[in-house]
């Protein structure tokens, strides 16, 4: 099952197991079961601390389950967790295994100290980047509390399930059979919604936090870069983000960063968080800025959680995120069948029709993406003609399962009450309306700044971007803003990356020539 570069990468992991490993399988005769069986068998080969055993009764076939001797965990995995997954699976047997996780000690020891049963189960898919966020989070929450299970199960394999809990989108969560929220999400964000008063205990930490001299909102590229530079030079530096990584987490492959030949959103997310984590960086995870506003010495940074925090200079690299249609039944529908990310949903709707919007090059990409897994694809353009690359639109049209309409304006998403059923779009020649039957409709059409608890206080533009000059700074003097965010050209990671450091120097250039007065 594994080849022999993995197993000599898996291999070298294992040594770190301080204790005993035993797996119970649950298989049948399927394709699939033998898959399992023969991934396991190629785990215990690698360690004398791990076992495998059959067992019987699983609600899930084939999935097995991880603990260890004389430890209260219960962590299951429902499928095969390879692709994006395989991670979560090797994170998952060290953890078991009794190796430290790389994660805060405050952040362990509230896990531990949750009360309470909770049964969650995540739905996945393989492709998904952002699923192994909740996946590795969830494991981790029940290694530490016994009060905590978890099981991880493909939503592709387990197709019955998907269509009896209208799984329309990954990863999903279920605590205790009800459920409990979709997308990515943190230990932090998960914790805030089980652990009675954990919002207020860290909000109330927050506001004793000291001022900064740079405060830097959002855990993008701009934003990691911009905390290394300041922290270098030495002076006090927090980043608040809603999640670390931003927009970068909803990218599949990145082959354009400058000497990284290939790499992938959720890798170079955590490679981003490690970098920021060397220096001496107060990170605040899950909190969302809400207002800014000038005080004496600084600036005041409102969070939604009720915290205030202060500081000399900010930085603002808040990135984007999908522009939505605007349409009727649009937000009703979202994770019932209105999705985002290809990469993430498309194995739910396999088999199934399904319309992208948008002709540009995402758009165009995720048609021909989605086209080798669904049964029909409808393209659906504004303008007169698509705007994808001549290469992309040519690969398009080459496929039998997918129709172009120009000339079209989404005009709503029709749906049951419980999912989507078509799409209604006005030709925009015509004036005709009319419907398209489907299951799934993926939104390509660009992305909007995270700007909207901004104005007023500082120039924008009329898209919401930040306007910056050449070094960065906005029209509030001591604030700079840097990435997707703002009005510089070329929305790339490289040049997120780079502006963000711009920033921080710009930043640093304003500190040293502020009044002695106000710089103490």
């Amino acid at each position: 099952m594994l080849d022999t570069t993995m197993k000599a990468q898996l291999k070298a992991y294992l040594e770190r197991l301080t204790r005993p490993v035993e797996i119970t399988a649950f298989a049948d005769d399927g394709a699939k079961s033998a898959e399992m069986l023969a991934l396991l068998e190629d785990i215990r080969g690698l360690s004398d601390k791990i076992t495998v055993a059959r067992g019987a009764g699983a609600d899930r076939v084939p999935s097995f389950a991880l603990t260890s001797p004389e430890q209260d965990i219960h962590l299951t995995f429902a499928g095969l967790p390879m692709g994006h997954e395989f991670t979560s699976l090797v994170l998952a047997l060290l953890q078991v295994g009794g190796y430290p996780p790389k994660v805060e000690q405050a952040l362990m020891d509230q896990i531990k100290h949750v009360k309470g049963s909770f049964h969650f189960e995540t739905y996945f898919s393989l492709s998904c980047q952002n699923c192994p966020d909740v996946v590795q989070a969830l494991n981790l929450m029940a290694v530490l509390n016994p009060g905590i299970t978890h099981v991880a199960i493909d939503g592709a394999l387990f197709q019955g399930e998907v269509e009896a809990r209208q799984v329309m989108s990954v990863p999903t969560i279920f605590l205790n059979g009800a459920p409990f929220g979709a997308g990515r999400m943190g230990p932090e964000e998960i914790l805030a919604k089980i652990d009675i008063g954990a919002a207020d205990r860290a909000a109330a930490a927050l506001a004793e936090e000291a001022p900064f001299d740079v405060l830097v909102i959002g855990g993008g590229p701009a934003g990691a870069a911009a905390a290394v530079y300041a922290a270098r030079k030495g002076v006090r530096t927090g980043v608040v983000a809603e999640r670390f990584g931003g927009q970068v987490l909803d990218t599949m492959a990145i082959e354009n960063l400058i000497s990284v030949p290939h790499t992938e959103g959720p890798q170079l997310a955590r490679a981003l968080e490690t970098h920021v984590r060397q220096y001496d960086v107060q990170i605040m995870a899950a909190q969302a800025a809400t207002a800014l506003s000038a005080v004496d010495g600084g600036f005041r940074v409102d969070l939604a959680s009720g915290a205030a925090l202060t500081a000399t200079s900010v930085i603002l690299s808040t990135g984007a995120r999908w522009r939505k249609m605007g349409v009727p039944g649009e937000d009703q529908y979202l994770n019932k069948g209105v999705a985002f990310c290809p990469h993430c949903d498309g194995p739910l709707f396999k088999g199934k029709r399904i319309a992208v919007i948008g002709g540009g090059n995402s758009g165009v990409e995720a048609a021909i993406d989605l086209a080798g897994l669904v049964s029909h694809v409808t393209l659906i353009e504004f303008d007169s003609v698509l705007r994808a690359d001549d290469v992309l639109q040519r690969k398009l049209r080459s496929l039998p399962n997918v129709s172009v309409i120009t000339q079209a304006r989404t005009t709503e998403v029709l749906g049951d009450g419980t999912r989507v059923t078509g799409l209604r779009y006005e030709d925009r020649q015509s004036g005709a309306v009319r419907d398209v039957a489907l299951e799934g409709i993926f939104v390509q059409i660009g992305l909007v700044p995270n700007t909207d608890w901004l104005k007023g206080t500082l120039a924008l533009t009329p898209r919401g971007e930040i306007e910056v000059d050449a070094h960065g700074a906005t029209s509030l003097t001591g604030v700079f803003a840097a990435g997707d965010c703002t009005t510089v050209p070329y929305k790339q990671i490289v040049i997120a990356m780079g502006e963000g450091a711009k920033a921080s120097l710009a930043a640093f250039d304003h500190l040293i020539r502020l009044p002695l007065s106000s710089a103490a």
